[in-house]
């Protein structure tokens, strides 16, 4: 068995997917899911799945649904947008890998800029 760092979770058409992140070869696919648009939210030891109104929990390592929801009466078949304080969204690892490209780019112009100096 993989370790969840070893994985990419991907929402398809009322599946939910896991990758294996070197090779691209998928680990387990749910079709348990009601059909339509998937959004995911991995949340520490647990994969949030929403899908046509429905939750799911899914156990990442495997696929296994552990609990579901079926929101009655929240609508159904939109995008969801999905948060967790332990999780994180798109928006923030895309911030966090901005801020880290920005940090780098300073360091290394700061070190050219130290070897020009001392020379």
């Amino acid at each position: 068995m993989k370790g969840i760092e070893r994985l990419v979770f991907v929402g398809l058409n009322g599946y939910a997917v896991a990758l294996d992140r070197e090779t691209g070869e998928i680990v387990w696919s749910n079709n348990e899911l009601k059909s339509g648009y998937v959004t995911l939210l991995l949340d520490g030891d647990r994969l949030i799945v929403s899908t046509n109104g429905y939750i799911f929990c899914l156990d990442p390592l495997t696929g296994r649904v552990i609990w579901n929801n079926h929101m009655k009466g929240y609508g159904g078949g939109a995008p969801t947008a999905l948060v967790s304080v332990r999780g994180q969204s798109s928006q923030v690892l895309t911030q966090q890998a901005a801020e880290a490209t920005a940090w780098q780019a300073a360091a290394s112009a700061n070190h050219t800029t130290s070897h020009t100096t001392s020379s």
